[in-house]
């Protein structure tokens, strides 16, 4: 049964509200089915403290920090300070989620920039993977990891450029996540993109609460839909499923430095 190997869940904001006083349930279950790993991105300096108090409890859950391009409006000059300083209290394997959104708008794209820059460079001082976020900007954000020289590698959130912009993200040690998007029958890019990407650049997420696959009939995501997302997967490539959850699993465990 699918549901009896082991994946890693590269993407999940176990700290917002809609987990509260669920949180044990959640990971109990995700350790009961297979989930063998979380990995939880901040995004903000007010989500950090609750990432890391669950990461400390829940031997499963990694923390990243970082300071999301969506929320900048809501950044402060100090809040990079404090990233530069949170590194060395406890266990952080990543600096994320960070990145440029020009989904919607380009009005407040310098603001991005300028916060997305310093967090790559504190990222190379602190010798830590980045998890980008990016949406619309995909060639502006590999100009600034080329202009920073950045070799850390990292996660690319929920993927959704071309093949070339693909390969060049794998080239600098990125691994590209694939989540809930892929699920729905109408994604043909999303679809031919997880088949033929190499499977050692591949990463699964479920971003929840957000990004629900098609399958879902719960009032939001959980990691629990790792499964889902996981079988439509298996639906798009030729390998056999076992290889899949193993090798996905890895890529995440390497691309983060965790033991397996």
């Amino acid at each position: 049964m699918l549901n009896q190997l082991k994946l890693f869940d590269s993407h999940c904001h176990l700290d917002m509200p809609e987990f509260e006083g669920n949180i044990d349930a959640i990971v109990s279950k995700c350790e009961e089915v297979g989930i063998g790993g979380i990995l939880m991105p901040g995004v903000t300096k007010d989500s950090w403290r609750r990432i890391k108090q669950i990461s400390a409890r829940k031997p499963i859950c990694h923390a990243a920090l970082g300071l999301h391009p969506m929320f900048v409006e809501k950044h402060h000059e100090k809040h990079l300070h404090d990233l530069e300083m949170s590194f060395s209290l406890g266990d952080v394997v990543a600096v994320g989620e960070i990145g440029l959104d020009f989904y919607e708008s380009k009005n407040n794209s310098e603001l991005q920039i300028k916060y997305f820059e310093a967090q790559i460079d504190i990222a190379k001082n602190a010798n830590l993977p980045v998890i980008l976020h990016v949406r619309k900007a995909h060639d502006h954000v590999l100009q600034i990891l080329k202009k920073h020289n950045f070799s850390i590698g990292g996660i690319v959130h929920a993927f959704n450029g071309s093949e070339i912009q693909a390969e060049k993200y794998i080239n600098m040690g990125f691994k590209l996540g694939f989540g809930g998007a892929m699920t729905f029958p109408r994604a043909a890019k999303l679809h031919k993109l997880a088949a033929s990407l190499p499977l050692e650049s591949i990463v699964l997420e479920t971003d929840a609460p957000d990004m629900p696959p098609a399958t879902c009939k719960t009032p939001f995501n959980t990691p629990l839909h790792l499964y889902d997302n996981f079988r439509s997967f298996v639906s798009l490539r030729n390998e056999p499923a076992s290889v899949l959850a193993k090798q996905t699993t890895l890529n995440v465990q390497s691309v983060l430095r965790l033991n397996s």
